[in-house]
């Protein structure tokens, strides 16, 4: 039987548990390069013991950034920062994992804390923004949309596929394609937001075509020894939108065309939600349940997984094989750490590099001076809220 510290197979790659940090973007990155900053961040994680350890999502133009603080690999001078990221994730035990994503009609914002409003063409940190239709999303998000051509559906596809050939000279062991959180695979997807008469809209088959055709795109210059994910948006919450039968419906036509794993998420392609879940724990999980079970592909999500008898139990109860960490990794660079003390865990030091951890294992009966917390105390946040 599994747990949360067994070890995870996929392809050629073995993470060392099953725990993730799941990629949140950092606004730190300077004409999409990154820096000391996420050498920082992303090291220290896989020192604290994650397995797998994502970067922020990494955009493949610089119109698919979020704002212009946001990291991409677009261009070969963004290669050598990502590659200092993989060094220090590699060298701390963990295996470093790209998310590739374009934010479609939900870019060209302003920074969070500067008030997260969208920005118009015109502005010099806006841009022009595109999606499957001319449909805005509607909230904030007030500008023009123009719709794509099929052309320029064809350049995103092919963008997909140089950043991926970036990222494997870069050293990223693990792809991921970043098609939720109403960016632009997203969208495609969702009859809230593709109402296109041509053959990338309409029926399922038609929405689902970017999909397929990204996978493809990836899948051609992606090493068949590594891992190829996808983070789908599986539920728009919203009874015009993407219906979760779909959503098992799409993952099956895409471990045809290559995809090893399923990350679940909500679609967020509208703000006009039924019955949202984000307060309940774990809610995810049933849902990946039904798609590994159905399907027969690898599963991990998020969502309110950050009490570790609950992510320990997902895993036990082979539900899902993958939990992935948002807050609750910012908020403990050592969560995995202290997921296996208060899971009794028989080594739980073990998770670290080996000098750290054998300080550690030494001066356990000075617990108190070195700061480690006893059971049932921890600064993590136990749940995660719904990212914007």
């Amino acid at each position: 039987m599994p747990d949360l510290f067994s070890p995870f197979r996929l392809k050629d790659v073995t993470l060392r548990n099953r725990i993730v940090m799941s990629p949140m973007t950092m606004h730190r990155s300077v004409d999409g390069k990154v820096g000391d900053y996420h050498v920082m961040l992303y090291g220290s994680r896989a020192a604290g013991g994650f397995g797998l350890v994502f970067p922020e999502q990494i955009a493949i133009t610089p119109e698919g950034r979020t704002t212009v603080g946001c990291a991409g690999l677009w261009n070969d001078d963004q290669i050598e920062g990502l590659a200092r990221v993989t060094s220090i994730i590699k060298e701390m035990g963990g295996v470093p994992a790209i998310q590739l994503g374009h934010t479609g009609r939900k870019g060209s914002e302003q920074k969070p804390w500067e008030g997260k409003l969208q920005l118009p063409p015109d502005h010099p940190h806006g841009w022009q923004l595109k999606a499957p239709s001319a449909i805005s999303y509607g909230g904030r998000y007030t500008y023009p949309v123009e719709e794509m051509t099929v052309d320029e559906i064809s350049d995103v596809h092919r963008a997909y596929a140089a950043a991926a050939k970036r990222a494997l000279e870069a050293g990223f062991e693990w792809l991921e394609m970043h098609f939720a959180h109403g960016y632009l695979g997203a969208s495609f997807f969702s009859p809230l937001a593709n109402q296109r008469t041509d053959h990338y809209g309409g029926n399922f088959d038609n929405r689902l075509r970017y999909h397929l055709e990204a996978l493809d795109a990836v899948r051609a210059v992606w090493p068949e020894r590594l891992p190829l994910t996808m983070r789908l948006g599986s539920d728009d919450l919203h009874p015009a939108g993407v219906q979760f039968d779909e959503a098992v419906a799409a993952v099956a036509r895409m471990k045809e065309h290559g995809l090893d794993l399923a990350d679940l998420s909500i679609g967020f392609n509208t703000d006009e939600m039924t019955d949202p879940p984000f307060a309940r724990m774990a809610f995810m999980v049933e849902r990946g349940a039904r798609v590994k079970r159905e399907i027969g592909i690898p599963v991990g999500v998020s969502w309110n997984l950050g009490l570790p008898a609950v992510a320990d139990q997902v895993i036990r109860d082979e539900l899902i094989d993958l939990v992935f960490l948002g807050r609750p990794a910012l908020s403990n660079p050592h969560w995995p750490v202290w997921a296996a003390r208060e899971l009794a865990h028989q080594d739980p030091f073990s998770l670290v590099p080996e000098d750290w951890g054998w300080w550690l294992r030494n001066f356990r009966a000075h617990e108190a001076c070195i700061g480690w917390p006893v059971p049932g105390a921890s600064p993590l946040l136990e749940t995660e809220a719904r990212p914007a």
